[in-house]
């Protein structure tokens, strides 16, 4: 198989690894268009002793801890937010996300971030450290399946946050935003009326801001990089470190003027199944 081929399938889920990072669905497709320009320009980078995928991941992560962003200032002084990333996060959240969210064993992870594993181990450990002391929140969920709106509103409160309710419709959803602003969003993308989760979050963005978790048996349909998509997606089935992660991550852009309001503002409102 061509290496073309052999990375293909792998580059929408590089994208949802790199629009975690970034907090955004353009900073991130950005690092990934960087990534696959580097691999065209030399193609050994991503062959060299590793699987394709763990390859691709590689490079990128080789680009992403190579810039040294905070140095990028306009004539004013002031970092110029539309230029560039507004914070680079950390390795400890970077093997996080590998292993939870990516699902990379741990020596793959590893050689991914070019560490060995008592330092990849380290890197976790402070990842969960730094989790559990976030802020607690209040949280909307937007789940039509009562299951895992259940499993959902469970995994959320283990994590120390409140559940301010439960919206199976676009238009529940915007009653309770009514009530009470949450701190974060886990929204499904297709609801029991036939509406879009989509839709409803892009509705409240118009009067506050707040950090978005898409939920989604099918996330390869919105990591195509082609329009306005999520930032954050969480995958049908999920597991718990999934949902701690992509909500963590989501919450840590959460004091950044251009968080959670902006990642999901990115998406535009085009529904998905």
């Amino acid at each position: 198989m061509s290496l073309a081929g052999s990375i293909a399938p792998h580059i929408p889920y590089l994208r949802r690894y790199a629009r975690a990072l970034t907090g955004s669905q353009k900073g991130g497709d950005s690092y990934v268009e960087a990534t696959l320009q580097a691999i065209i320009t030399d193609p050994s980078s991503v062959a060299a002793g590793h699987n394709p995928r763990t390859g691709l991941y590689r490079v990128f992560s080789q680009i992403w801890n190579s810039l040294d962003i905070n140095s990028d200032t306009d004539r004013s002084g002031r970092h110029d937010a539309d230029q560039r990333i507004e914070a680079i996060t950390p390795r400890p959240r970077q093997a996080f996300l590998l292993t939870s969210v990516e699902g990379f064993p741990l020596d793959e992870a590893a050689a991914v971030l070019d560490c060995d594993l008592a330092e990849l181990q380290r890197l976790i450990t402070r990842a969960g450290e730094e989790i559990s002391e976030q802020v607690a929140t209040d949280v909307l969920i937007i789940e039509d399946e009562p299951i895992i709106a259940l499993d959902l509103e469970a995994l959320v409160e283990d994590l120390g946050h409140t559940v301010i309710g439960v919206a199976r419709t676009h238009t529940e959803a915007l009653e309770l935003v009514r009530e009470r602003r949450p701190g974060l969003v886990l929204a499904d993308i297709q609801l029991a009326d036939g509406s879009s989760g989509l839709e409803a979050v892009n509705e409240m963005l118009g009067s506050f801001e707040v950090p978005v978790v898409f939920i989604t048996a099918y996330p390869e349909r919105l990591l195509t990089g082609e329009r306005p998509e999520p930032a954050f997606l969480i995958t049908k089935p999920f597991a718990e470190a999934t949902v701690r992660a992509v909500s963590s991550q989501a919450l840590f852009f959460k004091q950044n003027a251009r968080s959670g309001g902006r990642a999901a503002a990115d998406m535009g409102t085009n529904p998905a199944e």
